[in-house]
């Protein structure tokens, strides 16, 4: 990944727009890394690899708690506030 100073990425944004069509680049100011500029491309995979991750993780945990005797019922009586009866949302 190539890396620029934020001072170039200003003076030369064209350039970097264009840069970021091929692969990421970051972004420093002082000595430390505080951006990366991507393709919305590259946005769109991350965040679609994001959302599947997430789907599969929800699956995971739900089937242990099915497997662990957790339904409808168990999970509104967990959510109900004992006190007052009405769940807690």
């Amino acid at each position: 990944m190539r890396s620029i100073s934020a001072t170039e990425a200003k003076q030369n944004l064209a350039a970097l727009l264009d840069t970021v069509q091929r692969e990421p680049v970051m972004i420093r100011r002082h000595d430390r890394d505080v951006a990366v500029v991507i393709s919305p491309e590259e946005f769109e995979r991350i965040r679609r690899a994001n959302i599947e991750e997430l789907r599969h993780l929800a699956e995971r945990v739900g089937r242990q708690a099915a497997v662990r005797g957790m339904n409808e019922q168990t999970l509104e009586k967990l959510l109900t506030d004992k006190d007052s009866g009405e769940a807690r949302r």
